[in-house]
């Protein structure tokens, strides 16, 4: 799916690769872009963690009938796992619990374990601050009312699982996986196996198939050039 992206020579049909910054919730950004555009049918292929950052990739108008095959796409991410803690949401967003001090952990032990248990096709459990919905109800509504559902495990594949430093129970990271997999659940899932706990305390997504985050741009870039496109065809219009 090699289509040309940021670029408004084929509007109102794009493709956009957004850096969503922290804080910021995919639709969010899809809506901002929708406000900025004024393109009625936008959509994002693949939703991000509003702590999360990184590559979004965003369609407009007849791509959007692409968003399925770029969601489909392998994915590559990097980010920071904290042992020695757990959270209920698998992630900073929730208040962290003392487990156990993971600084006798070498990191030939943590990498024989991602090895043998996080490499290649592996059974993942979806964790309750998630947005899947159990009888129409989202994971994360029925999580912070304090409930839990047993929830069924899926099928994923992890290619490539990397430490990248290891320093003061903090492991950075460098994760290629398919469709479908949750990170946080990763982080989890890891520090359980290592019996120290574990949190996902940082997350960027890199890539989207052939795509990469070092060719988007932010939403201030993103309207930047939208505003400067729009108020040329202006003109162009008037002229004509």
């Amino acid at each position: 799916m090699n289509l040309t992206t940021n670029d408004f020579s084929t509007f109102p049909d794009c493709t956009f690769l957004i850096d969503k910054s922290q804080g910021w919730t995919s639709f969010d950004a899809v809506n901002k872009i929708r406000r900025i555009s004024r393109i009625k049918k936008v959509g994002h292929a693949g939703t991000l963690d509003p702590a999360a950052t990184g590559l979004l990739i965003i369609c407009s108008g007849k791509r959007t009938k692409l968003i399925d095959g770029y969601q489909a796409q392998e994915k590559v991410y990097s980010g920071t796992i904290t042992l020695g803690y757990t959270t209920a949401s698998y992630d900073s967003e929730t208040e962290k619990v003392w487990v156990a001090d993971p600084s006798e952990l070498s990191l030939n032990q943590i990498e024989d374990v991602i090895r043998k248990q996080f490499t290649g096709e592996i059974q993942q459990i979806p964790p309750m601050f998630s947005a899947l919905k159990v009888e129409g109800k989202k994971l994360y509504e029925l999580a912070r009312k304090g409930k839990e559902v047993v929830r069924a495990a899926r099928t994923v594949n992890i290619s490539e699982f990397r430490i990248t430093r290891f320093e003061k129970g903090e492991l950075d990271f460098l994760i290629t996986c398919t469709k479908g997999t949750y990170i946080r659940s990763l982080a989890n899932d890891l520090g359980s196996a290592l019996s120290v706990g574990g949190y996902l305390s940082s997350l960027r997504r890199e890539k989207i198939g052939e795509y990469a985050v070092t060719d988007s741009w932010t939403i201030t870039q993103f309207e930047e050039h939208c505003r400067a496109y729009l108020a040329e065809t202006a003109t162009q219009v008037v002229q004509d």
